[in-house]
């Protein structure tokens, strides 16, 4: 897969390929994902759809290539600096079981050592954009349904103001009513705090409804 454009881009791959095992998962990939917008990358299982994520946020190493997130080359051996300027939610959530609501949503803002004020503060303006109410937050991840453990999700990779937010099949496992209600309030939390938004994605018209780029893996 090649793309190229001069415009800005929240993450670029050149010339990156990515042996797993013995498979193949990426071969000389080179594609620009803009900025400021919202990027559906579609494909089937096993398209390398979620692996092209991962190497963004540092989980994985390419063979071969480059990648740069935000304008900067990923340190692989160091990803902690760049982590924190990037937000990140998955399909199963990964709420942890032991901390409530709250303290899972507030988890990255603590690590950073953010002030107790910009915290309260920060959960506020989230749970409003979420349409979460306050009484979720003193609840267990398991109390919690499907829609609202998505949600509550959302507002922990969006807890720092990220300038980049990945997204792996955030959405999916969920009825289509509850999805369609998700999926309006993530346009107006992308409306209030527009942010590169990188959306892996297996379903058309969810990439369709969402990005205004839409990146095809085969």
């Amino acid at each position: 897969m090649k793309q190229s454009d001069h415009s800005p881009s929240a993450a670029e791959f050149s010339g990156v390929r990515l042996q797993r095992g013995t498979v193949l998962a990426l071969d000389d990939v080179s594609l620009k994902l803009p900025a400021r917008q919202i990027t559906a990358v579609l494909g089937a299982s096993g398209s390398g759809k979620s692996t092209l994520i991962q190497l963004i946020i540092g989980l994985l190493r390419p063979d071969a290539g480059t990648v740069t997130a935000l304008g900067e080359a990923i340190d692989y051996r160091r990803p902690a600096a760049l982590r924190k300027r990037i937000g990140y939610a998955i399909q199963d959530v990964a709420l942890f079981p032991h901390l409530n609501i709250r303290e899972n949503i507030v988890l990255p803002a603590r690590l950073d050592k953010r002030s107790a004020g910009e915290i309260a503060s920060r959960i506020d303006e989230l749970m409003t954009l979420m349409h979460l109410p306050s009484s979720v937050l003193g609840r267990w991840p398991h109390e919690l349904s499907g829609g609202q453990q998505q949600r509550a999700g959302l507002c922990r990779a969006m807890m720092l103001r990220p300038e980049l937010l990945l997204l792996d099949e955030p959405f999916s496992g969920l009825d289509t009513m509850t999805r369609r209600s998700i999926h309006e309030q993530f346009l107006a939390l992308q409306q209030a705090e527009p942010i590169a938004t990188v959306l892996v994605t297996h379903d058309p018209q969810e990439a369709i409804n969402l990005a205004q780029t839409i990146v095809v893996m085969k």
